[in-house]
């Protein structure tokens, strides 16, 4: 495909997801279609489409306009692509530009936000908003998780250069490697696929690290969803672990991925964590709005809405509720978010301490993409 025609392709899927059809799925089923393009016009399509939606408020002003056609203008203009060179009109590329698609358009600084959830960010972020809506504008790092159960960092970041991936330690935690190049080599090469080293975003790494192992046998991830935590926590720890999560199709591919990383897991029914309970450690990473991912997700940030926050802060207190009944005498409760609202992480914690006196908190830690992770909450109770 030309460039030319990447971006009127852009154009086109932007229209149903700006619409509401899921950004992630809409890319896949056109692929599925689409057995012309390679995996680089794929990768340059998405590309497009993602950048759009981390500063769709911002393009839309660049650009002229909100339709699809018009955050694409926006978007390369910011980019210092020559636009009649794209929108000329000829082959499978787009319209060729209106007189007044053609004039630059002054510009002001905005928030990529929805905008009833600025007051949120604010209240929450406090002096830090400015500088992590920014950063939430930007593509998140790629980020590796060593497995300590089969190599050293050190060990890993030599293994990956040999296959053409080259890496640095992150600062946030002991496990995490930032990739500074052949990200797309990561799940073909030999490291990945003998369970070396697994994507994970450092945040989630340093929340895991801090977990007190040495007094935990029994491990319930008690939302555990695709496993990447449960995953994290068996490479640092001993004893049982027990995967868990309402949605018992999140934890299909969690076999096969134990298996590659050399680990241990049992899958759980909510009927039968009463017969495996009480656990030394009950870890909770709940359903949660994914602020913190929205350098990852934008998509979720323009289809978040007020009610679907309001219902997610209930389920989040139902779980907290739930969990800590399989908590045995002297174990722990672990909550976690990939949220940056206060309302889903110290709130939460406030209020669950408040109806259950005998709890208490033992720590709580937050990140943001300043720290180069995404935005994460984690604390963790114990019964007093």
């Amino acid at each position: 495909m030309t460039p030319a025609a990447r971006v009127q392709t852009a154009i086109e899927l932007l229209d149903p997801i700006l619409d509401g059809a899921p950004a992630e799925r809409t890319l896949t089923q056109w692929a599925r279609k689409s057995r012309f393009a390679g995996s680089k016009d794929r990768a340059a399509i998405r590309d497009h489409i993602y950048d759009v939606l981390r500063r769709k408020n911002t393009f839309s002003q660049s650009g002229g306009g909100q339709s699809p056609r018009h955050l694409i203008i926006g978007l390369l203009r910011h980019q210092g692509v020559d636009l009649e060179d794209i929108f000329s009109g000829t082959g499978y590329g787009p319209d060729a530009l209106t007189p007044e698609e053609n004039v630059a358009v002054e510009t002001q600084d905005v928030a990529d936000l929805p905008d009833w959830i600025i007051p949120d960010f604010q209240a929450s972020l406090g002096t830090d908003f400015e500088a992590i809506e920014a950063a939430l504008k930007e593509r998140a790092p790629v980020i590796l998780r060593v497995n300590l159960s089969k190599e050293t960092p050190t060990e890993a970041i030599d293994q990956l250069a040999a296959e053409g991936i080259e890496t640095r330690v992150h600062a946030s935690a002991d496990t995490a490697l930032i990739v500074t190049e052949g990200a797309r080599k990561i799940r073909n090469s030999q490291a990945y696929q003998t369970g070396v080293v697994e994507l994970q975003d450092a945040a989630s790494q340093a929340a895991i690290a801090l977990l007190p192992f040495d007094e935990i046998k029994s491990t319930l991830d008690y939302c555990a969803g695709g496993g990447g935590k449960l995953l994290a926590m068996a490479a640092r720890g001993k004893g049982q672990f027990f995967a868990h999560d309402v949605l018992e199709g999140r934890l299909c591919d969690l076999p096969e991925r134990a298996k590659r990383a050399g680990i241990k897991a049992q899958i759980l029914k909510t009927s039968e964590i009463p017969h495996e309970a009480p656990f030394d450690l009950v870890f909770c990473d709940v359903p949660c709005s994914g602020t913190g991912t929205w350098r990852r997700d934008p998509d979720a940030k323009w289809k978040l809405t007020r009610e679907t926050l309001s219902n997610t802060l209930s389920i989040q207190q139902e779980i907290l509720t739930s969990a800590s009944k399989y908590v045995g005498e002297t174990g722990f409760l672990g909550y976690a978010t990939c949220s940056l609202l206060q309302s889903e992480n110290q709130d939460q914690i406030s209020a669950f301490l408040k109806e259950n006196p005998d709890w208490a908190l033992v720590y709580e830690r937050v990140w943001t993409p300043l720290d180069g992770c995404d935005g994460f909450y984690t604390a963790l109770l114990k019964r007093k």
